[in-house]
């Protein structure tokens, strides 16, 4: 990433991190240093002061602009912040304009009706690091009002990507080299309903797999559980080149808790996805994404999700623990301690050791596809588990075949086939 923009939360922000990076470059702008936030928990947001603090101390010369979800939401409190200079929306900063040195100070707090949004990025992002993996945003936005969630007031309303404008970025990243590309957004399951036709996010797949012949592995970030559509399902079954890892949007286990969120699946089809997923492709791993202590959450419910793990055999798990967001409903609810919330959420990372660890334990002996990511031959195979070449060499941004040889607590050992 971009050395001037330090970027907190999720992918779709690191792809913007990496618009902006190109606008300050093409700007010439080496005196600015830009902090893209997250709101998703207060954690992040602290992290991100940190951040701006740290940065006024060691350049007490650059210019601080704030930025991302954080400053959408809450624009005058970072502002506030004797060491920023400059606090920006998520529509500005992606704005080639917005980093010119004529519009540097004016306003100093630059930050539009995100709700009035109506179009999404198509903005093409070459450069990621020297990754092998890119990511593609296809999607902007969230229509959804879940209890715990800030997001949409940071994001605005669903918006899409033109299917010929993710299948010309798509192209654009495979002759540069890269290859795994990685389809992102708020809420990519909520695809296309804003277009022209109404594509659905698996209409996109299958035409982007269709005229990117030459493009090895595809990904797909968070789905909501309730939303993948008949075309995605068909391609699941039948399409090698979109990879058998899957991540959720899961958020709990419990059917009282999930009504409390106002989710719109139970665990019941949280399990019932894992079963027809399997069926069509029995190799296919699960990651999911979990909070942990939301308020009114008795000891029983906790229990419920961790048996949802087990059931649904749900293997990376990404847990949270609960953080009550200014002005949602579920900041009003009736909140747990801080020490359940911190135990609930240590025992399910523990869960999710072992998942994760029975799952490596299973593939040793067999073969994998490695993307080789950096120079020491770690990678992730098709599964998104990690793996790390002990005998042999594959080329980073290269696919090579490899045995597993062993399973550790970090992922797996591999040699080249």
């Amino acid at each position: 990433m971009h050395p001037r923009v330090l970027t907190f939360g999720c992918r779709l922000n690191a792809v913007e991190s990496a618009v902006i990076g190109a606008h300050l470059d093409a700007a010439d702008r080496r005196d600015v240093i830009v902090v893209n936030t997250c709101a998703v928990t207060a954690e992040a947001e602290r992290q991100a002061r940190q951040a701006i603090r740290r940065a006024r101390r060691d350049h007490p010369e650059a210019r601080i602009v704030v930025t991302g979800c954080a400053a959408q939401i809450d624009p005058h409190a970072w502002a506030a912040m004797p060491e920023v200079d400059r606090v920006i929306g998520n529509v500005e900063k992606l704005e080639a304009k917005t980093w010119s040195e004529r519009a540097s100070d004016t306003p100093r707090v630059a930050v539009s009706d995100i709700m009035a949004a109506r179009d999404s990025a198509h903005h093409l992002v070459t450069e990621f690091g020297g990754r092998a993996r890119a990511f593609v945003q296809v999607q902007a936005g969230c229509d959804h009002r879940c209890t715990f969630c800030v997001i949409p007031f940071g994001r605005g309303p669903s918006r899409s990507v033109p299917v010929g404008e993710v299948v010309r970025q798509v192209r654009t990243l495979v002759e540069a080299g890269y290859r795994e590309v990685v389809l992102t957004g708020v809420d990519i399951t909520a695809y296309g309903a804003d277009l022209p036709g109404a594509p659905s996010l698996g209409q996109l797949v299958r035409r982007l797999l269709a005229l990117v012949p030459e493009l090895p592995r595809l990904r797909l970030s968070s789905l909501d559980p309730v939303e993948i559509d008949k075309e995605l399902w068909r391609l699941i079954a039948e399409e090698p080149r979109l990879m058998p890892h899957l991540h959720l949007s899961v958020q709990a286990g419990d059917d009282l808790i999930l009504k409390r969120m106002k989710r719109r699946h139970l665990r019941r089809d949280v399990i019932l996805l894992a079963e027809r997923a399997r069926q069509l492709r029995p190799d296919i791993v699960f990651g999911a994404d979990l909070i942990a202590g939301f308020p009114t959450e008795s000891d029983q419910a906790a229990a419920n999700t961790r048996a949802l793990i087990e059931e649904a055999g749900l293997t990376f798990l990404h847990v949270f623990p609960f953080s009550p967001r200014p002005d949602t409903p579920a900041a009003r609810m009736p909140q747990l301690a801080p020490s359940v919330i911190r135990e609930r959420a240590a025992a399910l990372r523990e869960l999710g050791a072992r998942m994760a660890g029975r799952f490596y334990e299973s593939r040793v002996g067999t073969f994998a596809a490695l993307l080789a990511e950096r120079e020491t031959g770690e990678g992730h195979t098709e599964h998104f588990a990690p793996a790390r070449l002990i005998r042999g060499r594959i080329d980073p941004g290269t696919i090579g075949r490899v045995r597993i040889t062993e399973a550790t607590d970090q992922g797996l050992l591999a040699e080249v086939a």
